[in-house]
């Protein structure tokens, strides 16, 4: 009743069954594609796209276990049913499989449920997990988590992101393993593909250099307001906040001495280029923004609220900057350790590295070269996966 989400997480598992049973008959041929919430929605979105091409006449189901991905995307085109995963229970397991009748299952990233996955093993329904990661601290790796162990033997095969996770696979007596990395690679290198102008960013850039705070938190705005109201005017700014309730945005405004338009207001006004400091209190259009960055700096880094994506603007090319909390997030430790991205820990920090990066040329296009590379050699990671799935 006092939890908004927790609710939406209750009520929205309510009808699931009787949605299936609406849309799903038993003639119908299905693919499952399972993800935990938005973010490994866009991870897996790739294969499910290819899945879509190879299987034109199934029918394909989309589930999530959160909110936050079931309530963005419940009204997309992009399956035929798109519901919640009932709680991992036996009954529930049995009811939802035997209702979806799956040809295929493909679970994203860390989605292990062992009651679905002992019903899919012992229907002998083909399922896959794809961009997995695993770490020590796992229960498959415990002396406790026999039972978890047990689970993965569901899975007809496994494609893994890293060789640490093959590894740790293989310490278990588990083989059917692929090292194909993370398909979040592909959906990103897609990003370049598409149309990314955004009008009135390139009026309010107006040709200068311009630095974009993405997905920021108050522990980020912490160490680069100071930055901003001590910059030249020849530098423009566009802080896409995380948070955009009214509250929050008035308050990161407040503390900013330049001229500052938001995007709710920018209709008001006729020559956006007069101002310093864009604030986007809008979703969706972060990754077209990042399209005109000269360095973007990615939130989430300096708290413990977890590092926002640094694949979004690293693939065009640009330095990216981030906070000091990034231990857990592959990519953003590969491309610390090759030099593309730039972990500060301080308000001092981020001064000397920002005012780097705007003044020796050389080194801000080596940086963003970096970035560049890495995600192009990281790539066609569907492709590996549909061709897996052709022989089998």
């Amino acid at each position: 009743m006092f939890n908004t989400k927790l609710g939406l997480f209750v009520s929205g598992r309510k009808t699931v069954f009787k949605t299936l049973t609406d849309k799903i008959s038993t003639n119908d041929k299905v693919v499952w594609f399972h993800t935990a919430s938005l973010g490994e929605y866009e991870q897996g979105l790739p294969v499910l796209e290819a899945l879509k091409k190879k299987y034109p006449n199934h029918k394909f189901v989309l589930t999530f276990f959160s909110p936050s991905g079931f309530e963005v995307k419940k009204d997309s085109a992009v399956a035929d049913v798109i519901t919640y995963l009932p709680l991992d229970t036996k009954a529930n397991a049995r009811k939802f499989i035997k209702l979806v009748h799956p040809e295929l299952v493909v679970f994203v990233k860390y989605e292990f449920w062992p009651n679905y996955l002992a019903e899919l093993k012992k229907q002998q329904i083909h399922t896959i997990s794809i961009s997995t990661i695993f770490r020590p601290s796992q229960a498959f790796f415990k002396w406790y988590g026999g039972w978890m162990r047990k689970s993965l033997h569901a899975f007809h095969h496994i494609f893994v992101q890293d060789e640490a996770s093959q590894k740790l696979l293989k310490s278990i007596d588990y083989t059917a393993v692929t090292i194909s990395g993370d398909t979040r690679f592909d959906r990103v290198l897609e990003i370049l593909d598409r149309d990314n102008s955004l009008p009135f960013i390139e009026d309010f850039k107006n040709d200068k250099s311009c630095i974009v705070m993405g997905s920021s938190w108050q522990d980020d705005e912490t160490i680069f307001v100071p930055f901003i109201n001590a910059a030249t005017k020849d530098c423009k700014f566009i802080i896409a906040p995380h948070n955009i309730k009214s509250q929050g945005i008035e308050k990161l405004r407040n503390i900013i001495t330049k001229s500052t338009v938001l995007f709710s207001e920018m209709e008001h006004h006729q020559d956006l280029s007069q101002f310093d400091v864009f604030i986007i209190d809008t979703i969706g259009i972060l990754t077209k923004v990042y399209s005109y960055a000269t360095i973007a700096y990615v939130g989430g880094g300096m708290g413990n609220t977890g590092l926002h994506n640094t694949l979004e603007p690293a693939v065009f090319g640009i330095p990216v900057v981030i906070g000091k909390n990034y231990s857990g997030f592959k990519e953003a430790e590969d491309l610390v350790q090759l030099g593309g991205v730039l972990s500060v820990t301080s308000e001092a920090e981020f001064n000397k590295t920002m005012t780097r990066l705007l003044e020796d040329t050389d080194f801000k296009v080596a940086t963003g070269t970096i970035n560049h590379n890495y995600v192009q050699a990281n790539g066609n990671v569907s492709k590996i996966i549909m061709e897996y799935l052709s022989k089998h």
